[in-house]
Order: structure tokens, then sequence, then C-alpha cells
């Protein structure tokens, strides 16, 4: 039974790892997590192997194992407090190995367990053990990481932090606050002060649970990652307009390439607007910082001069980045006017070049159309196949469906599977795997017609809206679909034979509509995914390479 209790809390924090992979967008903070957590579930499973075996040898190990896991979660927990509280921005090159280094020590006590001086078996065996005087000098070195990332968050929730900053903060608070009671309940139990022969089991486990489950929290609810993926795009060191990102303190958490370098701004840095603008616009700028410090949730923007290798003209363009209605931070865009203003100039004084200029105009506005076709193409479709992505046909289907419903005309949704995807990228390779995806999605486009959405859904899963067709239409097309698929032969480079895949086919085919469409378009679309994903799932169940057919 005692070592039931490991085992099952293993499990549970082993579950909690998947769900935190498979809910989230995984950015690099969240991989941080997803490591952290993983020797989180170390220490219960360590727990269980040591009363699963009856070889001392064994149990040893896993002892030691269980206690170097202890040892990288202390440390894991201290740096994961500082990047949560944004102090890990200021800490110095050197200072991560002065951090590391008690914890380094104690493992190599661990490890090495000279003369029994961390640990001895009791009665032959390590499930009832003896504990040395190393176990009471490494030990306390391990709360002692627990105590200062406790007072790293007390010293984040005095400062005058942001309502959102201190809400995520104080729950994790909360995880370490228990999980460091849990720890020091079972020293104080089965160590110092045994109450019985019997060891009170999994205290330590237990709170190692209790405490992911308050991270998780703060991570899903609380949104603790959500500022810097949305910072993290791709084309940020791509456009010509130098960015700053801040955070809802004003700190500096990213800039890019374009920034101005006579600004001296750099990440971890406390931003102040008043003293990067010059003195010469004190009337303008005035205005500009009355808006910019009394309505965050407004854009606003200021045209300054610096004197830096010549005048440079200088536009400087604040924005707040909300989430779910809150203020999280502040984009800072400075987009360099000089050339510009240096054109207009010339214009004025000589005529014979304002063709040159008007183009030099153009070509301003065309780099940012393509930009902004960019940021279009980026949003709404699929990087690989080139097809709509599933947020694009989320959003259109909640616009169009509706309209379909208001004027009564049927509609149908097609959801398809690749069979047996996985084996093509087990036996060939995930690149062969996305020729597989891209020949697919081309022959099944051949079928479809202009009016008609294909997406991909997830993976291996594709969507095809199909305004305006009943059902015996509807159904007449998925099978010509799925015999396309079934007879196309997708050449990969590299491969002799060319390969074909089949496709299992869920088919909804709405004729009838409900009486209130005012219920929520967002929420009837999600009701439409779940029934085509259920007849799916019929198709696949039924044998694969065919069509299942529900009509709503």
């Amino acid at each position: 039974m005692m070592a039931w209790i490991d085992l099952i809390v293993c499990i549970l924090l082993f579950v909690l790892l998947a769900y935190v992979f498979f809910s989230v967008m995984i950015t690099a903070l969240h991989k941080v997590y997803l490591t952290f957590h993983f020797f989180m579930t170390l220490w219960p499973f360590c727990q269980f192997a040591i009363r699963a075996t009856d070889n001392p040898k064994l149990q040893l190990l896993y002892v030691k194992l269980a206690f170097v896991d202890m040892a990288l979660l202390a440390v894991g927990w201290l740096f994961f407090t500082l990047l949560l509280t944004n102090q890990s921005l200021s800490v110095r090159k050197r200072m991560p190995v002065l951090l590391t280094a008690p914890a380094l020590i104690a493992v190599i006590a661990v490890l090495l367990n000279p003369g029994g001086t961390f640990v001895q078996p009791q009665h032959g065996e390590y499930v009832e053990r003896i504990y040395g005087p190393l176990f009471w000098i490494t030990t306390p070195v391990m709360i002692g990481y627990g105590i200062v990332s406790l007072c790293v968050i007390g010293k984040a929730l005095s400062n005058n932090r942001a309502p959102r900053i201190k809400k995520q903060v104080s729950q994790v608070l909360r995880g370490m606050i228990v999980v460091m009671a849990f720890i020091c309940a079972d020293i104080l139990l089965n160590v110092v002060f045994p109450v019985s022969r019997m060891v009170i089991p999994g205290l330590t486990s237990i709170g190692i649970l209790l405490s992911a489950i308050f991270f998780i929290v703060a991570i899903h609810r609380d949104k603790v990652f959500d500022l810097l993926k949305i910072a993290h795009q791709d084309i940020i060191n791509t456009i010509q307009l130098g960015i700053l990102v801040l955070d809802d303190n004003e700190t500096i958490v990213e800039t890019n390439r374009s920034l101005p370098p006579f600004l001296h701004l750099k990440t971890g840095d406390r931003f102040d607007m008043a003293a990067i603008l010059p003195r010469r616009e004190a009337i303008a700028a005035k205005q500009f910082l009355a808006k910019y410090k009394n309505d965050p949730l407004e854009s606003s923007e200021i045209e300054v001069v610096y004197d830096h290798e010549g005048k440079q003209h200088i536009l400087v363009h604040a924005s707040p980045i909300v989430v779910d209605g809150t203020r999280v931070g502040r984009t800072i865009t400075f987009q360099d006017r000089s050339r510009l203003r240096e054109l207009v100039n010339e214009t004025s004084r000589q005529n014979t070049i304002l063709q040159k200029q008007n183009l030099a105009l153009y070509d301003m506005q065309l780099e940012l159309h393509l930009t902004n076709q960019k940021l279009q193409r980026m949003a709404t479709t699929d990087g690989l196949t080139g097809c709509y992505n599933r947020n694009y046909i989320t959003q259109q289907l909640e616009q169009e469906v509706i309209k379909h419903i208001e004027n009564e005309n049927p509609f149908a949704i097609l959801l398809l599977d690749i069979d047996f995807f996985k084996r093509i990228n087990d036996q060939y390779g995930h690149l062969t795997g996305d020729e597989v995806i891209c020949g697919t999605v081309a022959a099944i486009q051949r079928q479809l017609k202009v009016t008609d959405i294909l997406a991909r859904f997830g993976g291996e899963e594709f969507i095809v809206y199909l305004p305006g067709m009943d059902s015996g239409q509807a159904l007449e097309l998925a099978e010509q679909i799925r015999a396309s698929v079934e007879s196309n032969e997708i050449a990969v480079p590299g491969l002799i034979q060319p390969l074909s895949v089949t496709v299992s086919i869920g088919l909804l085919s709405v004729d009838r509509f409900p009486t209130d469409p005012d219920s929520g378009s967002a929420t009837l679309i999600t009701d439409l995914f779940q029934e085509v994903d259920h007849v799916l799932y019929q198709a696949k169940r039924n044998g694969r390479n065919r069509v299942m057919f529900a009509l709503k």
C-alpha cells in the first residue's frame, strides 16, 4: 500500500505533464517548465521503485537518484521563481554557477555516500534506512533553496507590481508553501520524531503533486508565459521598424536588431519613456507622455529629432499588448523617417528629382504592404501545405454558418484523417511524412470547387467546408475524395516506388437548423466539430478508408 501511493502520485504527475504538453502552444519557457516538471515525477517514481525491489543495490541506487532529483528540483524551483518574477533578466553571467554550486556539492555527497555517512540500510535493506551526518548537511541546503525561492516571491509581491503579476506570483507562492510544508512534515514525522515503526508514506510525493497543480493552474488560468509568446514572432527581426517589448512593469523583455543603437536600450532594463525623448521636444513630449501614462490602453505616437550623426527623425509609436481584456505590456516601435524628411525637403527645392522621391515613397509603402501580406498569410495558412489553418476555418465558419442558418441553406463538413500515418513517419521519416501530407492535400483539392474551403485541422487531419451542398451531393463528393486519395501515387525523393495512402472521412450534413441561432456562433461551431469528429471516429473504428455519414 505504501508503494502504491507513490506510484499513483507519479502517474498523476505524468498525466499533468502530458496535459501541459498537449494543451498549450510550446514555447521556450514552456520547455523549461516541462523539464522541471519531469524531474518532479522522478521522486515518487524512485520511492515506489525502492519498495518494488528486494535488491539492496537497486534500492540504494533509487535512494540516491531520489535525493539527486530533489537537489535538482531545489535549484529548479529557484530559477523558476526568478523566471516568473522577471528577475532572471538581471542575473549576472556567473550568478547561475554560484547558485547551483551548493546543489552540485550535495549531489556529489549523495552519490559518493562515503562510508555510509549519507544513508545506511536497516535490516539489510533500504526500504527502512538510517540517515547519517551528510543527510543533515545536504538536506538544509535543499531546504535553503526553497527558502530563497520564497524570499524572491515575497520580494516580488512587496514591490509595486501589477495585479495580474501579483496573482501569478501568489499562485506559485501557494504551491511553494505546500511542498515545503509536506517536505518538512516528512522529515519531522518519518526521520526526526517517528511516531511509530511504520513510515507515513507519500508525504513529499503528495506535496510535489499539489505544488505541480498550483503551477499548472498558474500557467493555464493566469497565462504566466503568454507575454513572451506574443512577443516572440519570427518576423520581429526582419522588418525595418525598431521594436521594444515591455512588460506591465515597464521592464524591457525584448528588442530587435532595427532598434536605434544610440538609445542604449537592452533587455532587463527599466524603461523610462521620458528619458529617451530629446529635450527640444518639450511641448510635444509633454502631451505625448501624458497620454502614454494616463491612457495605457490607447496607442500614442510622437515624431522626434535626434542629433546623432546628423539629424535623425524618428517616429515613436506606443501600443498596448492586451490578453483577455487585460493589458500585459506594451510594444514601442521606432521608425526612422529621416530619409522621408530628406525627400520631402528635396522635392521642395528640386522638382527635377520628384519622380525618384515618389518612387522611394512607393517602395516604402510596398514594403509595408508586403509585410502585411506576409503577416496575413502567416495568420491564416498552414506553412507546410499552403491551405488554410484551423484558426481561419473556425473564424470563417462562425461567419458563414450563421448566414446559412438564417437563409436555411444546407451545408456540409468533411473531417478527413490519413490512415496509419504514424507508420509512414516511423518507417520513412518525418520528411517523407510531410511529402505524403502535401500529396494528399493536392489529391483532395482536385475534387473541390473554388467556393469550397480546405483547411488543415491538425497533424494529418483536414477539414472541408462545403457551402450550399445537400447531403446527397456531399456524400458523392466525399466518395470522390476518398477514391482520389486512394488512387493517388505520391512520388517521394529517395524512394523507388511511390507511396499511396487512404483516408477515413466523417461527413456531417446540416439540413435542419436550430430555432435559436443566436445562442452563439462559437458554441455552434464547437458542437459541429465534436459531431463530425465522432463520425470520423466511427469511420476509423469500422475499418478506415471509408466515409461515414451523419445528418444534423
